[in-house]
């Protein structure tokens, strides 16, 4: 025969293990938490969808250079005889930094020397056979274009020499050194790249779309963050749009002046910026949790145009502030976004709205 006072505490043990579960179902305010099943509406709220104007503001990043790298060459072809700086090196206005073997341009000059010489000779031999009657108007004529031709060979044979050689056109440094001593090199072939940047006058160049760009104006406003200052913000203006896209990222460039105040700069750092254009653009303002897979300026929402089911709709973000979404474009023909409930959505889902 079994203990009553047993069954009792059976009983009681197992009432309390029922409510446990109970509860468990059950949110804080009683009401139970079931997971819609996939045949089943999926309860979701939504907002009304309103366009509103804003300034444009444009996140964009790139790297820093100067407003003045120039890429340095010779005049003439040859074999490279020295390069005198390396990739680093702060130089001068007017310092020799690479220099040709001149065994051929000196004998092109040397050549030139020797026919002007001969065309002088030649001239003056004429001109006194013209005095004399000897030598005709056509020949004097001919012997002056001679002499004519000969200068100006000797000109170019000698200002050839003089641009087989490379001077810095400015205080800066050397940014990249294309060819060593030895090489044979052709008439502008790259030798070396070097930039101003002692005069302080550094720009970010950073790629934007071309919506973007259309919204961008010279003298517009930005802050600059650089990577290797964390702790620091630059201020900037745009200083200059370019007027055709890259052909392979299809992105228009902005290059911002930055007001550099005694940090010392590198070519190639990279930076980010936050422009603050004064056009005013129509978009529409979400919260951020609407916008789902956000990855750079691209993002997916849930929206709905019948009330009945969800549709999945890629959308261009055009900023965010921590709080909200600006979306450039997207949502032109949606009725209401769905703001919640997401988690469960698929494209074509059907949806309960909860008021």
């Amino acid at each position: 025969m079994k203990n009553p006072r047993i069954n009792f505490v059976l009983a009681v043990s197992l009432l309390a293990v029922t409510a446990i579960l109970l509860q468990s179902c059950t949110d804080g305010k009683s009401a139970t938490n079931v997971i819609p099943k996939g045949s089943d509406p999926i309860p979701v709220k939504v907002i009304q969808l309103e366009k509103s104007g804003s300034s444009a503001i444009i996140t964009a990043s790139g790297q820093l250079t100067t407003e003045d790298e120039t890429i340095l060459g010779f005049k003439t072809g040859g074999v490279v005889n020295d390069v005198l700086v390396k990739e680093g090196d702060q130089v001068r206005k007017g310092q020799l930094l690479a220099t040709l073997d001149l065994t051929e341009i000196n004998a092109l000059v040397a050549q030139a020397r020797f026919g002007y010489e001969k065309a002088q000779r030649d001239f003056q031999r004429i001109t006194n056979l013209y005095r004399d009657s000897v030598a005709t108007l056509e020949q004097l004529q001919n012997v002056q274009t001679s002499l004519a031709v000969a200068k100006e060979q000797l000109e170019a044979a000698t200002f050839n020499r003089s641009f087989s050689e490379i001077h810095a056109p400015a205080n800066g440094y050397v940014l990249r050194k294309f060819v060593n001593a030895g090489q044979v090199v052709g008439i502008g072939d790259p030798i070396l790249l070097t930039n101003a940047a002692v005069q302080g006058k550094w720009i970010l160049k950073v790629g934007v779309s071309d919506k973007q760009w259309a919204s961008v104006e010279i003298k517009d406003k930005a802050t600059v963050k650089i990577d290797a200052f964390p702790d620091r913000s630059f201020q900037a203006m745009v200083s200059r749009k370019s007027e055709t896209s890259d052909p392979l990222t299809g992105a228009f460039t902005v290059e911002l002046l930055l007001k550099n105040e005694g940090v010392k700069l590198a070519t190639g750092m990279f930076g980010s910026a936050i422009l603050q254009s004064d056009v005013t653009i129509s978009s529409w303002s979400v919260p951020y949790e609407a916008v789902l897979d956000a990855n750079g300026n691209e993002g997916f929402v849930f929206i709905t145009t019948d009330n009945k089911i969800a549709r999945k709709r890629p959308v261009i973000i055009e900023s965010f502030n921590g709080k909200t979404m600006r979306i450039s474009s997207g949502l032109e023909d949606a009725g209401a976004l769905i703001i919640s409930g997401s988690a469960y959505l698929s494209d074509n889902s059907p949806i309960h709205i909860l008021k």
